[in-house]
C-alpha cells in the first residue's frame, strides 16, 4: 500500500509481538492503520474504537521511527488498559525509559501531503469585496464574517506567475 512500509497485516503482527515482549500481553486488541492525512503527527491513538493510526508520510523507510512510534502509542494503550491516566505521565515516561525510548516528541518534522490537490478556490463576498483563497471547496451555505452576506466560490482553473514590475505598471497612479 505505502512503499517502504509494512502492510497493515504486518503492523498487526508487530503489535502482537511488542504486546507480549514489552507489556506481558496486557494490551487488548487494537486495530492498526495508516492515516495519510497526518501532517505533523507521527501517530495517534483512540480508545473508542480501539485504534492506533500511524503516518505513512513520516515513517516510510524509517523502521526505527516506526517501531518507536508504535511503542509510544502502545504505552498509551497499556496505561489505559490498566485503568491509569494514559497521558504523558511519570508512569508513561518510566515505561518509555524501560523500552529505550528517549522523548515523548518525534523529530520527524512536518510532512507534506502524499497527493496534494492542485485545486484552489477563491471565495468572494460581493458586498464588501473580501476575497480568500482556499484549498478545499467551501460549503454552499458559507456567509461573510464581516457583513453576513452569502459568499460566492470560484474554482481557480489557471495560475500564472505575475511579474512584479508589470503588475506595478498596471496599478493606477496615486492622486
Amino acid at each position: 500500500m505505502f512503499p517502504g512500509l509494512p502492510d497493515v497485516a504486518e503492523l498487526q503482527l508487530l503489535f502482537a509481538q511488542y504486546n507480549w515482549m514489552h507489556f506481558a500481553g496486557e494490551i487488548p486488541s487494537y486495530r492498526i492503520a495508516y492515516n495519510a492525512r497526518f501532517s505533523n503527527l507521527a501517530g495517534r491513538i483512540s480508545h473508542k474504537p480501539p485504534l492506533i493510526e500511524l503516518s505513512p508520510k513520516h515513517l516510510a523507510g524509517k523502521p526505527g521511527d516506526l517501531r518507536e512510534t508504535l511503542l509510544h502509542e502502545m504505552i498509551h494503550a497499556w496505561l489505559h488498559a490498566l485503568g491509569q491516566s494514559s497521558g504523558h505521565t511519570p508512569a508513561f515516561k518510566k515505561k518509555m525509559r524501560e523500552l529505550g525510548l528517549t522523548s515523548i516528541y518525534h523529530d520527524l518534522g512536518r510532512a507534506a501531503p502524499l497527493n496534494e490537490s492542485t485545486k484552489r478556490y477563491i471565495v468572494r463576498c460581493e458586498k464588501c469585496t473580501m476575497e480568500v483563497l482556499r484549498k478545499k471547496k467551501p460549503s454552499a451555505n458559507l456567509v461573510c464574517a464581516r457583513c453576513r452576506k452569502p459568499l460566492i466560490a470560484f474554482e481557480v482553473v489557471e495560475m500564472r506567475p505575475v511579474e512584479l514590475a508589470r503588475a506595478a505598471l498596471r496599478t493606477p497612479p496615486a492622486r
